[in-house]
């Protein structure tokens, strides 16, 4: 899967990453490749799912799809 990250640099001195195709998906570090790497991170937990309370069983599988 590809996304398209916006890396900036803020008024603090840091790299500001962010990914515009998952709105709340932001993040920084003190160089380019930190605020990369940690926005890396940052859209894998994005998309993680939260099964909560679900419970795998004869009539519920789970799957994963690679993209």
């Amino acid at each position: 899967m590809n996304v398209k990250v916006i890396l900036e640099k803020g008024e603090n001195g840091y790299f500001v990453a962010h990914c515009p195709s998952l709105r709340s998906c932001w993040s920084q570090g003190k160089t380019a490749d930190d605020a990369l790497n940690n926005i890396k991170e940052a859209i894998e937990l994005f998309l993680e799912p939260d099964l909560g309370e679900f419970i795998e069983d004869e009539t519920h599988k789970i799957y994963e799809l690679v993209l």
